[in-house]
């Protein structure tokens, strides 16, 4: 497939993209830290809350009456689909759409909101792949027409009309435009485009790490198929791109950047902290890639750049997980795992000597010896707030492990030994959630007991929650710190609640 011939393709598209969907708008991002103009292309304020109507239904529009009469078959993970009911329910004709059977229920339910009677969803397999081999089996059995989500020129060539809103909504070239990668349609077909009234502006590629399917392409020479698809980006999510892209994303992209997933949970909270927007995670890549660039000083000050927000239909589920990895402002969240000697207020001596900048967003230990033991703290906090309290620490012979990727940390097991302790008491405390409201409260409790048990999480509310165990030598001075806990209500903390028997027999065994 040439450029020239993708070039005439979006000028044929212009002709019809518009008789389901309107332009959409550019917006700057009011982002103060960086020294260079960012600007959105807000896809996500499209008919279908992403770009994907615009190739959908140009490939639809641009066939017969008869050959849509054949009937039209389609393979999507969601947006794709979104664009096909549309297409399907404007032009009068009936689609069969494949989906994996873990598609998200939100965009099953927008695909029968946009198509109604005109399609149908049929769940196949566990991945688009999947999904894909069925629907050209379907095909081949009914002889109906497949519309490629990216493959195909005139699905390239409707999305390549957002290029064309973008170089008509400013009078001044961008100086990068950053496009996320799945397939490779949409960087393809916008490149092909700037290319021919931007030449100067330099086009970049984004993939997650975990699926760079373009980039191992490049790197290979020809469309690879990846061992492993982190679907965490499920819009880009693509094992292998396609022929046709795969050549022109070589010709016509200046270079491909990769970023983490965290990097992508970062940028969706940029976007909420700055224009109220959350993307799905392929919709914010572009901007993640923007802020890796910048902080790896690969940006010019004052340089005006562009992202788009290419889609923001996302199961509501997924915001709890987006939320835990992401950072907050400038700063970026971390896990430590932090030795510390086993005894009265150990672990609040360690609490009191973080930086004055550095926030505590989640604690999770449990005693599993009498000897050393190892909490995990969750912190947010600058790269260099983190380097001095490492050095802190290092100072004091204590050695913190980086333990942020590991999967006992990221679904919070918190193992612990009931045998070990003598007097326990399990209280679940409420405190202002500020900045060191809850130490003052650890400060006041350490020299009665020392800690056995600890789980708290920052959930965002102006309240905290932890569940606290705290162990005594004897009885008495067990009774006699609930006592101090219950007149610290209305100070340092907003209420505190014992744990009731049932659920102590659970967390201490029946022989407690």
């Amino acid at each position: 497939m040439s450029k020239e011939a993708l070039f005439q393709e979006i000028l044929m598209a212009r002709q019809r993209v518009y008789e389901v969907g309107e332009a959409t708008p550019l917006e700057q991002l009011p982002i103060g830290d960086l020294d260079i103009e960012i600007w959105a292309k807000r896809e996500d304020l499209g008919p279908i809350k992403a770009f994907k109507w615009r190739g959908a239904y140009n490939a639809m529009a641009s066939l017969s009456g008869e050959e849509r009469a054949r009937g039209i078959v389609a393979a999507s993970a969601g947006n794709h689909a979104q664009g096909v009911a549309l297409a399907a329910k404007a032009l009068g004709c009936k689609a069969e759409i494949f989906m994996p059977l873990s598609t998200p229920e939100v965009k099953q339910n927008e695909v029968m909101r946009h198509g109604g009677e005109a399609v149908k969803i049929k769940l196949v397999g566990d991945s688009y792949d999947d999904a894909g081999i069925a629907a050209k089996q379907r095909c081949d059995e009914i002889g109906a027409v497949y519309i490629h989500p990216y493959n195909d020129l005139a699905t390239m060539g409707g999305q390549g009309t957002l290029a064309d809103e973008i170089v008509m909504a400013t009078s001044e070239p961008f100086d990068r435009v950053y496009i996320a990668i799945g397939g490779g349609g949409l960087a393809a077909s916008v490149a092909c485009w700037l290319e021919k009234f931007w030449p100067d502006c330099k086009i970049v590629g984004v993939e997650g790490e975990g699926q760079a399917s373009m980039k191992t392409a490049l790197e290979h020479g020809v469309p690879t198929e990846l061992d492993y698809l982190d679907v965490f980006c499920d819009g880009t999510a693509v094992r292998k791109v396609g022929e046709n892209t795969f050549g022109l994303c070589r010709d016509l992209l200046d270079e491909i950047v990769t970023v983490t997933n965290d990097e992508v949970c970062h940028a969706i909270r940029r976007l909420w902290e700055t224009i109220r927007v959350i993307p799905e995670p392929s919709g914010a890549m572009g901007l993640a890639a923007i802020m890796k660039d910048h902080a790896a000083g690969n940006t010019k000050p004052g340089e005006k750049v562009l992202m788009l927000i290419c889609g923001a239909n996302m199961d509501f589920a997924q915001l709890s997980n987006i939320s835990r990895r992401a950072g907050i402002g400038s700063k970026h969240r971390r896990y430590l795992r932090v030795p510390v000697p086993e005894g009265k207020g150990s672990l609040v001596d360690i609490l009191e000597q973080l930086p004055a900048g550095v926030s505590i967003v989640d604690l999770q230990y449990g005693k599993v010896g009498d000897d050393e033991q190892y909490p995990v703290m969750g912190l947010i906090g600058s790269p260099e707030e983190y380097q001095h309290f490492a050095e802190t620490l290092e100072e004091q012979g204590i050695k913190a492990t980086d333990v942020t990727t590991e999967e006992i940390v990221g679904y919070r097991i918190i193992n612990y030994d009931p045998e070990l302790f003598k007097f326990p008491l399990f209280v679940n405390i409420e405190f202002p959630e500020r900045a060191g409201a809850f130490l003052a409260f650890m400060l006041q409790v350490k020299e009665f007991s020392s800690l056995c048990y600890f789980n708290y999480s920052y959930s965002g509310e102006r309240v905290g929650r932890a569940l606290v165990g705290m162990d005594f030598d004897n009885s008495e001075a067990q009774q006699t710190c609930l006592k101090l806990i219950n007149s610290m209500v209305g100070g340092n903390i907003m209420a505190a609640h014992l744990v009731g028997d049932e659920t102590l027999t659970r967390l201490l065994g029946s022989s407690r």
